[in-house]
């Protein structure tokens, strides 16, 4: 861990890593489209929703569209992507559907699956996430891309991913160098997390604090939780009012295992998150339906049209947002 440290100070001097893009302030304007876009990390975030429900409650008063288009064990170069077709052809519908979205900021969240291709898959690396912006630079949207978290080391006989550590931190530093120079925003998740954990010289040690992942590599909620609250600090995000209302209203009913079904009543944030998580669900089945075989594939012609039925979920996910509206009014 100490050795992870090191080199991640030899890297790049944290302290202007994470005021670089501290002038100007973070805001999402009424009317913007926010589409996610990255691996697993943000893929499972749209089952969670905690970072969304961060997002949506800054601005309860402005109407805000979120699109999670996370795929697990994605890159930058689409590899889950495919299907049944090549890597390019996933990236090229990829880049088709952000483009049908039309959005306004997008957040990208890559580095952690390529990290494991070490110094010689670094240049590639960046080389095809400037593609990628370059490809999605059409859309003049707002670019906010976030850094990998360090990797966790497990409990055993699950193998130590955290010795990747070393990796991941040249990938982070590579993302905040493209961050600079496509002048977009950075959530520096990796920075935050490993000064969070790090004991500072001259400070009392910190105590542990819980895993944010199950293996290593995969986030829990309390993962997810917690990383919400260090992305609304380094967005510098606007506090709700209201206690329940916010980040402190999460984290009230993780604490007390609040639920649908517990006597315990969730806040008023609880409940946004929900249904947050729930249109999520819905706009996953939209642009992700099962049996694409037989809906658009290569099998579509044996069950007929089926396909027609992929836009009714349209009306689904618009009546989830418009109540996610209502849980926002005062």
């Amino acid at each position: 861990m100490k050795r992870f440290f090191s080199v991640l100070v030899a890297l790049c001097s944290l302290t202007a890593a994470l005021s670089a893009f501290a002038a100007e302030p973070f805001e999402l304007k009424d009317g913007d489209r926010v589409v996610m876009l990255g691996g697993t990390f943000i893929d499972r975030e749209g089952n969670h929703g905690y970072i969304e429900t961060a997002l949506t409650m800054a601005w309860p008063d402005r109407k805000i569209v979120f699109r999670n288009l996370g795929w697990s064990g994605d890159t930058v170069w689409a590899d889950s992507r495919g299907i049944f077709d090549l890597p390019a052809e996933g990236y090229k519908l990829m880049i088709a559907l952000i483009t049908e979205l039309k959005p306004t900021v997008i957040f990208l969240a890559y580095g952690a699956n390529e990290s494991f291709a070490g110094e010689p898959g670094l240049s590639p690396f960046v080389n095809q996430y400037e593609k990628l912006c370059d490809d999605v630079k059409p859309t003049n949207a707002r670019m906010v891309f976030v850094t990998p978290p360090p990797f966790e080391r497990p409990e055993p006989p699950l193998p130590d991913v955290s010795q990747h550590n070393v990796n991941l931190a040249k990938y982070a530093t590579a993302v905040r160098e493209l961050a600079q120079r496509r002048t977009g925003r950075i959530v520096d998740l990796f920075a935050h997390v490993a000064v969070q954990d790090e004991i500072v010289e001259g400070n009392p040690p910190r105590p542990p604090r819980i895993p944010y992942t199950a293996d290593g590599v995969t986030f829990t909620p309390a993962g997810y939780l917690d990383l919400a609250r260090l992305l609304a600090n380094d967005l510098e995000l606007p506090v709700p009012r209201h206690p329940d209302r916010g980040l402190v209203g999460l984290v009230r009913d993780f604490q007390t295992g609040a639920s649908l079904t517990s006597k315990t009543p969730l806040t008023r944030a609880g409940q946004l998150r929900l249904k947050i998580v729930e249109k999520n669900k819905l706009f996953f089945h939209r642009w992700r339906p099962q049996n694409i075989t037989y809906l658009t594939g290569f099998r579509k012609h044996e069950q007929g049209n089926n396909a027609v039925e992929i836009a009714q979920f349209d009306p689904l996910v618009a009546k989830a947002e418009q109540e996610i509206a209502e849980l926002l009014k005062p």
